[in-house]
């Protein structure tokens, strides 16, 4: 099968951003694909075994019907609606509708507390929340004291004091007239979690991120109208419209949803042996779970790709899983303020471990602190040039934050906050966070290269790595770790851990202190929160 890219040198020089003044990607991508009324969109299951099928068609058609049901309430062009929901269907409609009448999604996990869903319905303004029964209750909590929000939509079964989506929906007409929404109007806004404070709201336009996921679908995830791509992640994240919305859809992609409370790594390799999944995307989690199961099981008649993005991949998970399904799990990055900034697409020689190369339409580079590009090998902040051009798929601003938006620039660079150095033959390595390396008797460690080594362990499932306090060398290396089924803690096995880090990385990184833990702290899309288990280790919250 051939990839979208075959050249990457060539697609590269040749890549053009082309955005017209006036932009909608419910009306201009989602109907397009509905014009073939049989066209699949969703193939969607849950864990009682349903399976609804949707077309473009029915999305698109339900999205016109809850345009009319969100106008009718008063929700104009510009207004803000909260959508919390896990992977219902009516997630896929509620964006299409709020992007087809103008209105700008602020989406969120099931996962925040009423406090949270407060703090964002107050910093955005929101006029209306949509979602189901669970946080209905959560909201209810603190509605009093979110004075905008005047609609209040529910899922599944009716409430006291909400609209019922289903009957609102149903009883409303089907046609609507899709806004004239400009390229640059804002269509959606995600709160992000800095190192410090509350989160910030990463604010996109109406071109930003649908036109910039074509990177994304067309060259990392490379999909093309007869495939069906599985995003194995909530939708609550920015992941979820790279990878669970613009991504595909902008390729005409159907995807598969399977619709849960919980991952399972037996059901998710049942899924991708029943079904026909042709390409898949996962958080490095969800690999290292993975590859945690019997493999050899299973059969993937139908996989031909895998993308991995969050944080970089540990190049053993990589191996385990190509021998088990054929398929070489491609790196990607990019941040919740970004599409896709640099992959490993399949057309390039992977090198494990590696981010892979600038995706096309960005000039992406390592910078030092006066913004000149460094020569290779040398690690500094990973950055992309905005000046003179700025290129598309770059959130607009920190919404409201004028001086945390300036903040992440300099001199014509935007500054991802992340830390990376560049081979001689182009590809881009991780180091971590700008905040997250360990400093250590003079050495710079990455947590990453030693967490690679702790899981190629067979006692190790996963581990976080961060800098904790030290009289002597400031900071050592300190690893939390959760142990594989089967091993349980003690002495013998610390040191049988140091010994093989000492052997795998330079013996420098070895971890001088390890803690076994039942879990560590994550971000709703999988990360592993450093910061939190840094701050406990030096005293701090």
């Amino acid at each position: 099968m051939q990839h979208n890219m075959t050249d990457y040198d060539k697609e590269y020089a040749e890549f053009k951003w082309e955005v017209p003044e006036y932009f909608n990607f419910a009306g201009q991508v989602i109907d397009k694909w509905a014009e073939d009324p049989d066209k699949l969109a969703m193939l969607w299951v849950d864990d009682a075994g349903t399976e609804i099928r949707k077309t473009f068609a029915d999305i698109s058609k339900a999205s016109k019907k809850l345009a009319n049901v969100l106008a009718a309430e008063g929700i104009k062009q510009g207004d803000v609606v909260i959508v919390i929901l896990p992977r219902n269907i009516e997630w896929w409609e509620i964006f299409t509708a709020c992007i087809r009448m103008g209105a700008v999604i602020a989406p969120g996990t099931t996962q925040l507390t009423s406090k949270d869903i407060e703090y964002r319905a107050n910093k955005a303004e929101a006029a209306c929340i949509i979602t189901n029964h669970e946080i209905a209750a959560k909201f209810e909590k603190v509605a009093g004291k979110c004075p905008t929000v005047k609609t209040r939509i529910v899922i599944e079964k009716p409430r006291d004091g909400w609209i019922f989506y289903t009957d609102a929906v149903e009883a409303a007409p089907d046609r609507f007239e899709t806004a004239k929404t400009r390229s640059d109007d804002n269509c959606i806004v995600y709160f992000t979690s800095g190192t410090t404070g509350f989160p910030k709201m990463a604010l996109h336009t109406h071109a930003s991120y649908p036109i910039g996921h074509i990177v994304t679908g067309k060259y990392w995830l490379d999909l093309r109208p007869e495939d069906m791509h599985w995003n194995v992640s909530d939708t609550g994240w920015a992941k979820a419209a790279w990878s669970s919305y613009f991504g595909p859809w902008n390729m005409g992609s159907a995807q598969f949803i399977h619709h849960t409370d919980r991952f399972d790594p037996q059901k998710t390799l049942e899924l991708l042996s029943k079904y026909p999944v042709t390409t898949m995307c996962g958080a490095p989690t969800i690999y290292r779970m993975l590859v945690l199961q019997d493999l050899s099981a299973y059969k993937f008649p139908h996989l031909r790709h895998c993308v991995g993005a969050g944080e970089p991949l540990n190049p053993e998970i990589i191996d385990v899983w190509e021998k088990a399904t054929g398929c070489i799990i491609r790196d990607g990055y990019g941040q919740t303020e970004t599409v896709l900034l640099c992959g490993s697409f399949p057309c390039l020689e992977p090198r494990f471990g590696s981010m892979g190369k600038p995706s096309p339409g960005f000039h992406l580079a390592v910078i030092d602190e006066e913004g000149k590009e460094l020569p290779p090998d040398t690690e500094g902040d990973i950055a992309v040039k905005v000046e003179p051009e700025r290129p598309v798929g770059l959130f607009k601003e920190y919404w409201k934050e004028p001086e945390r938006t300036a903040a992440t620039y300099r001199n014509g660079w935007y500054l991802t906050g992340d830390r990376a150095y560049v081979d001689e033959d182009g590809y881009f390595w991780f180091v971590g966070r700008a905040d997250d390396v360990i400093l250590t008797s003079g050495y710079r460690i990455g947590p990453f290269e030693v967490e690679s080594a702790l899981i190629e362990h067979p006692a190790v499932a996963e581990s976080a790595v961060v800098a904790s306090p030290d009289e002597t060398r400031g900071e050592v290396v300190k690893a939390f770790i959760i142990l594989a089924p089967g091993y349980s803690p003690g002495d013998e096995l610390i040191k049988e851990l140091q010994d093989h880090v000492k052997k795998v990385t330079a013996p420098y990184k070895y971890p001088r202190k390890i803690e076994f833990v039942d879990a560590l702290p994550k971000t709703v899309s999988g990360k592993i929160r450093r910061v939190e288990l840094r701050d406990k280790e030096w005293g701090r919250g």
